[in-house]
């Protein structure tokens, strides 16, 4: 065969195999891949010839010397047509329910994913060798011993908070979050994880010279007057280094640690998939929301990572005020891995209390937001630690501490932003006698029907109102179909009379109040879950601020003077305006309308109307419904007529060996084939949605 006849039979074959692609997705009426439907096609034009050969043997020889009828002959191009389009149809079927789309990457993200594997392989082998270092190897596989005693649990939390403390950053802030959910975990590994630290050597200063110079845009002896290469104090996130403007202010610059985007984003994706493992295969993952958990986790730490945030999260702080001082971010000079902003100097309340205690005296030290703040070199004592450690003393501790509450309760319940983590290494005592307040990475937030349930929750707290409490409980946390309210209303007036009293202990009074949300299956929110953590972890400071601080006796009184503000004439009045104004338009109209459905029900004229399936999602839904009965009906009555046909006796031969009624049987068997793939090839594609027809109920009108 010469070239243009090769070349005709070429564009012949493609041709065929483009209309057989065509005609196998016109009939399943679903949309395959072109690759997916090309190969498929290609493959029934090379088995056409095999199929077909003994289809037609057990039809029946033709006979030579007399052709068949014309209604015969048309039945067989038709049955052959039809067979030959059935092969692409089948394997496409077959594709869809074993290989479904995107099951099976293509090249290049083969080559991607193969990468993330050997990276991800890589890391794993680290932290099974870290959790293996630590004793947690057994609990890896599922066979650690379960332990009932308090002494082995406290073994357990003090390897776990050992083991996620050598991981890195991303377990150590993962062991963090996790010390906030007493709902989930005992209150051993709460306390061990709460001590967990995040801090560690520095990074030389030829590494974080270049990350300064790119995000500052010039190098650093141009941008600042002074920059101090030694930092003040490092974690793993970034360092802290003390600097000077040319405008002569005194600032502290944050910088990120270089690489360590790279390191954060393979942790999370290793604890993403973890979670979606465990989410998958166990109950109490399913329970728990591991996914969601793990996603929330995920944002806070790509959050962490972009100092914008950070910044903007010091200025949303800053508006609750209240006796406490935060450092001013500069703005202008605020990047994505570079943080300046206001020095405070000043002593860590820690180091303040110690000396305090001591009768000693020694220099102010200057802190940073987002780091735990050193002593520089060169510091002396007798300088001006003499006016701080004074405040420090007496009823000017109980007023700090008192500060220190109130600014933290504003911030929760009236601003809806608040710092989530107040514990003493974020404070610093200044020199005027008032509190600094640092690292701004960890902020919560607060919606406004969130605030105003733990608002009505305080105040039913400080009236001792058991079922007030309940409902404001309810509306925080979501509400479990199936809820024993009486039961939880007096659980929750026992736990009142155990722990709202002067002088119990808030952090055993937490410890309690999650054990009641989970033991009626309530879920916190990890929003409010911060709350309860930020709260908690405030008491520590509080105590070394006033040795024997009340914290439920003073959020109590800080309720009734909240309480004392919003009911005074002025707010009343104020909400009585705005709340008849959004009313009026709807008085305004009540008349008329109540009298029109009066006249109507006097005069036997009311009725109302219903519209059913008024929305067009909702007809198109129960139109596709229908059309996939119908199709499966017409495909079994197709089955049913061909095996019937088939097993008749008797109608004219239009064959050797085939009558006609047998024809059309075999006929009738392919097209039921035919519409049973088009009804399996929708029910094996996986929707986008399941609940689409659910999220958009029928619209109703009345009149």
């Amino acid at each position: 065969m010469d070239l243009p006849a090769q070349l005709l039979v070429a564009i012949a074959a493609l041709v065929m195999i483009m209309l057989l692609a065509v005609a196998a997705q016109r009939l399943l009426d679903v949309r395959f891949g072109m690759a997916r439907t090309f190969l498929a096609a290609l493959l029934a034009f090379g088995l056409a010839q095999p199929v077909l050969t003994p289809i037609l043997s057990v039809i029946g020889p033709m006979n030579s010397v007399q052709p068949p009828p014309d209604a015969a002959a048309l039945g067989l191009f038709l049955l052959a047509i039809m067979c030959v389009v059935l092969i692409p149809m089948v394997i496409l079927v077959l594709a869809e329910a074993l290989v479904p789309p995107g099951s099976i990457p293509g090249p290049l993200e083969l080559v991607r994913s193969l990468r993330g594997r050997l990276s991800r392989a890589r890391r794993y082998s680290q932290i099974t060798r870290i959790a293996i270092r630590h004793g947690l190897g057994p609990y890896l596989r599922g066979r650690g011993e379960r332990l009932e005693d308090r002494s082995g649990k406290l073994r357990l939390a003090r390897s776990l908070r050992e083991a996620l403390d050598d991981g890195g950053v991303t377990f150590v802030k993962l062991g963090q979050v996790l010390s906030t959910r007493r709902d989930l975990l005992p209150a051993e590994f709460v306390d061990e994880l709460g001590r967990l630290q995040d801090q560690v050597a520095p990074a030389p200063w030829e590494q974080i010279e270049p990350v300064l110079t790119g995000e500052l845009g010039g190098p650093v002896e141009e941008v600042f007057a002074e920059f101090g290469r030694e930092p003040l104090a490092a974690a793993s996130i970034g360092q802290v280094h003390t600097a000077r403007l040319h405008s002569g202010e005194s600032v502290v610059v944050k910088v990120q640690r270089p690489g360590i985007g790279g390191v954060v984003g393979k942790d999370l994706d290793i604890v993403r998939r973890l979670a979606a493992t465990l989410e998958s295969r166990t109950r109490w993952g399913r329970s728990l929301g591991l996914r969601d958990l793990a996603e929330g986790f995920a944002a806070a730490i790509r959050e962490e990572l972009d100092f914008r945030v950070e910044a903007a999260n010091m200025a949303a702080v800053a508006i609750s005020g209240g006796g406490v001082t935060y450092p001013a971010p500069v703005t202008a000079m605020c990047t994505e891995r570079v943080l300046v902003m206001q020095r405070l100097d000043g002593t860590p309340i820690a180091r303040a209390a110690t000396l305090a205690g001591n009768g000693a005296s020694g220099g102010p030290v200057p802190g940073a937001a987002g780091t735990a703040p050193k002593p520089p070199a060169g510091t002396t004592a007798g300088t001006t630690m003499g006016a701080a450690s004074e405040s420090h003393d007496g009823d000017d501790g109980a007023r700090l501490a008192r500060d220190l509450l109130d600014c933290l309760l504003k911030q929760i319940l009236v601003e809806g932003v608040f710092h989530a983590d107040p514990h003493p290494g974020n404070l610093l005592l200044l020199e005027d006698g008032t509190l600094g307040l640092l690292d701004f990475g960890s902020v919560g937030r607060l919606d406004s029907s969130v605030r105003s349930a733990l608002q009505r929750f305080l105040l039913a707290m400080n009236r001792q109102d058991p079922m007030g409490v309940t409902d404001a409980l309810l509306e925080v946390v979501p509400r479990p179909e199936d809820i024993d309210e009486a039961a939880l209303e007096r659980a929750l007036g026992q736990f009142m009379a155990r722990h709202v009293a002067p002088g119990m202990d808030s952090v055993q009074m937490f410890t309690d109040l999650f054990k009641i949300v989970s033991a009626y299956g309530l879920s916190i929110p990890p929003e409010v879950a911060a709350v309860f953590r930020a709260l908690a972890t405030l008491e520590g400071t509080l105590v070394r601020l006033s040795p024997g601080f009340n914290l439920i006796g003073e959020a109590r009184a800080f309720a009734g003077r909240y309480l004392a503000e919003q009911v005074t004439p002025e707010t009343v009045r104020e909400t009585v305006t705005h709340e008849l104004a959004a009313l009026l338009p709807m008085l305004r109209r009540l008349p008329r309308r109540v009298e029109r459905i009066a006249s109507a029900a006097e005069h036997d004229r009311f009725g109302m109307n219903v519209r059913l399936l008024a929305d067009e999602r909702d007809r198109r839904y129960l139109t596709g419904l229908l059309h996939q009965v119908l199709l499966t009906v017409l495909g079994a009555t197709a089955g049913v007529m061909a095996v019937i046909l088939l097993g008749a006796d008797g109608g004219p031969m239009v064959l050797a060996s085939t009558s006609l009624f047998q024809l059309i049987g075999y006929n009738l068997l392919v097209i039921s084939a035919i519409l049973v793939l088009r009804v399996l090839a929708v029910i094996f594609r996986r929707p986008r949605s399941t609940d689409d027809h659910h999220s958009y109920p029928s619209g109703s009108h009345g009149r």
